[in-house]
């Protein structure tokens, strides 16, 4: 305690101007020492927002809509007040079966000085014409150059008499939770706005094939999408798409569609108004512990591949069974990253691809197509060995199964070239049941063998036990579409 009291007695010899001197400097170090973080928490963002606002834009769209033949919704057809409101309408309307112009807000942002400006496709979907109003209130009409319903992007092009002001596209891969951002856009048509806060969440997917959002909880509402999420130094991180919401406002959880993916796609539609992916051609899961297991494999890395359509991959040897752990020299997590590199990959390249198969890894060469141009075409279903004369029946791992028949091909709505056992019913209280497995569903493989009796497919369960299995793989197919079930072997 007496030392202690020294030192305090010495500090307090120090001349005023000494202190004060030492006060500036420990308060200087410890600014220093702060994140840019607590800096941005400090200061005011007004020379951020009157940095980046002249790029920012209004987008109101207008549709003609149809008018009414009748009071329809209104009263029921033939009630004796049909006529009192259709000659109601008419006097308001003048003509009630007069078309209608119907308009949307939204928000975007010119990327270059020549006026190209990005927003969402929802924003402009189906648009007669689409007005762009700048932060000065000049107004132009806009075209549009292209769009992209997968990443909900959209391209326009306005004309203007002098270089427009443009902002920049961050990485968004730089984008750290936790960083600051801010947003702005035409939230609920009240104009130019804006709102602050930080990255709540990297990489959230919501429906889309090639998602990839930047979750904030800087406020969004409706007439913010296509609005621009920006990082402290003014560039872009985001476009403004989707909130959470239980009544439609903002409550904090608001997802802006990352850079790096709105880039790939703006370049693609200013070069061909159209995007060009990288297309495979197979049909893909994920795999899970069970799965991985009744495959022997140690990991859930990879995408298992449960179908190879006429295509690419099928040219190049690839089989339903496969799993991919690399593509163009890049390893492969699970089936979203897998799409989103492929997509990703420019059409007409050759890539090599990595698969496992029977516990071998093999390097396959795969020519890549246009997804665009194969999303409407049909999986090839491979022909097998024609079913037996006599059907049989019978219950295997909570599983009612029956032999393929001309009567029960027709029941299912398959064709003559679907070979396999078809479930007839499923115990309620198994495994297969919590796994998702419903009448009419059709297992074409067992153990990666096609089976087309019940007899394959208890030898299948046999050599499963026999190699040390706790599972059987089942690869089975709904209306068409395959996926892979691994079911315990207990329940046999």
């Amino acid at each position: 305690m007496q030392s202690k009291a020294v030192s305090m007695s010495n500090i307090s010899l120090i001349p005023l101007q000494m202190r004060l001197l030492l006060l500036a400097v420990l308060t200087l170090a410890f600014m220093l020492v702060q994140p840019p973080s607590a800096w941005a928490q400090q200061q005011s963002l007004a020379p951020l927002a009157e940095k980046i606002s002249p790029s920012v834009v209004n987008i109101t769209t207008s549709t003609v809509v149809a008018g009414r033949t009748g009071p329809q919704g209104i009263v029921p057809e033939g009630s004796p007040f049909e006529d009192f409101f259709r000659e109601f309408q008419d006097r308001n309307n003048g003509d009630g079966n007069r078309p209608r112009r119907s308009s949307a807000l939204g928000s975007g942002f010119v990327i270059s000085e020549d006026g190209y400006v990005v927003t969402n496709n929802h924003v402009i979907d189906g648009a007669d014409e689409i007005l762009v109003e700048f932060f000065n209130g000049d107004e132009l009409k806009a075209e549009v150059i292209g769009t992209d319903p997968n990443t909900d992007i959209a391209l326009l092009k306005v004309e203007a008499d002098g270089p427009l002001p443009f902002v920049a596209f961050a990485d968004s891969d730089l984008a750290r939770v936790g960083d600051w951002v801010v947003a702005m856009g035409n939230p609920l048509g009240q104009g130019f706005s804006v709102s602050a806060g930080i990255v709540s969440a990297r990489n959230r997917a919501l429906s889309g094939t090639y998602d990839d959002y930047i979750q904030t909880d800087a406020a969004i509402n409706r007439g913010n999408s296509g609005g621009p999420l920006f990082n402290m130094d003014g560039e872009v991180i985001g476009v403004n798409t989707a909130i959470l919401s239980p009544n439609g406002g903002s409550i904090g959880i608001g997802f802006s569609m990352a850079s790096n993916v709105v880039t790939r796609v703006v370049d693609q539609l200013k070069e061909f108004g159209e995007t060009r992916r990288g297309w495979l051609g197979v049909r893909i899961q994920d795999l899970t512990d069970d799965l991985a297991e009744s495959m022997g494999l140690e990991t859930t890395a990879g995408a298992l591949v449960t179908d190879v359509p006429e295509g690419p991959a099928r040219e190049a040897g690839m089989e339903a069974g496969d799993v991919i752990i690399s593509f163009a020299g890049k390893n492969v997590e699970d089936t979203r990253g897998l799409v989103r590199e492929v997509g990703n990959s420019p059409v007409g390249e050759t890539v090599r691809v990595t698969v496992l198969r029977e516990g071998a890894t093999q390097t396959l060469r795969v020519t890549l197509g246009r997804r665009e141009e194969a999303e409407g075409a049909v999986p090839a279903v491979a022909a097998g060995p024609e079913e037996s004369d006599e059907p049989t029946t019978k219950d295997v791992l909570g599983l009612s199964l029956a032999t393929l028949t001309d009567e029960l091909r027709e029941q299912l709505g398959v064709d003559d070239k679907t070979q396999g056992l078809a479930v007839t019913a499923v115990d309620e209280a198994t495994e297969a049941f919590e796994k998702g497995l419903r009448a009419g569903d059709i297992i074409t493989e067992a153990g990666q063998q096609r089976v087309t009796s019940i007899s394959e497919l208890e030898e299948r369960i046999e050599a499963a036990k026999e190699a040390g299995r706790k599972s059987l793989l089942l690869l089975v197919r709904r209306a068409g579409d395959p996926r892979f079930v691994a079911l315990s072997l207990s329940d046999g």
